[in-house]
């Protein structure tokens, strides 16, 4: 009687096993089928602000104020409490106005945008050009529409460029609300996505 209980068992234990194995290789499969946490793509780090005037990330960006084509002098502090894009450009570059449709697509989308920390987006283009005519002829042919247009018409000797230190141009620089630098140097889709995540709603 005590064998077969033990042989009852055995045979009992093996049906068990091979009950477990598919559920244990449906599990494993399952497992790796599901995203798990660590696959999740991580939340953006918080830029982390230093206090300091300068030109790196986190850095508060240095003020610039300097005339508009109409002999204006606009100010970039006067733009705090919004998203802002620094734009250098000239009429005489060519990758410039090659990026020019991407930056309009851009403001034309996020001027109208509701920021999560901002109150709205705006452009501040400084020119590298030396003459006044063609810097605007080009914002006229490229319907640079925004109203925040500099230069002080010293080409690559150009103040502005000098305090930002351009050495190349399209060259950008992407401002939080509060002044500093939180992006650089975005063309293309890149401006888009950047934009994207700051946005609340459209």
């Amino acid at each position: 009687m005590g064998r077969f209980q033990s042989l009852h068992a055995k045979h009992k234990n093996m049906n068990i096993v091979k009950l477990s194995l598919p559920i244990f290789a449906l599990t494993l499969l399952a497992a790796w089928s599901l995203p798990s946490e660590m696959d999740a793509p991580e939340d953006t780090a918080p830029i982390q602000k230093t206090g300091q005037v300068g030109l790196g990330i986190g850095d508060t960006a240095p003020e610039l104020a300097f005339e508009s084509p109409d002999g204006k002098i606009l100010k970039l502090s006067s733009l705090r409490g919004k998203i802002v894009l620094i734009d250098f450009w000239a009429s005489w570059c060519g990758p410039c106005r090659r990026e020019n449709p991407n930056v309009v697509s851009a403001y034309d989308k996020y001027s109208k945008a509701k920021f999560k920390n901002a109150k709205g987006f705006e452009i501040f283009s400084v020119s590298l050009d030396k003459s006044k005519d063609r810097w605007v002829a080009a914002i006229a042919q490229d319907d640079l529409h925004w109203p925040y247009h500099v230069s002080d018409l010293g080409g690559w000797q150009s103040e502005p460029a000098s305090i930002y230190s351009v050495r190349s141009i399209p060259h950008s620089v992407l401002l939080d609300a509060d002044g500093t630098i939180i992006a650089q140097n975005l063309r293309g889709q890149n401006l888009h996505l950047t934009l994207d995540d700051l946005v609340k709603s459209f």
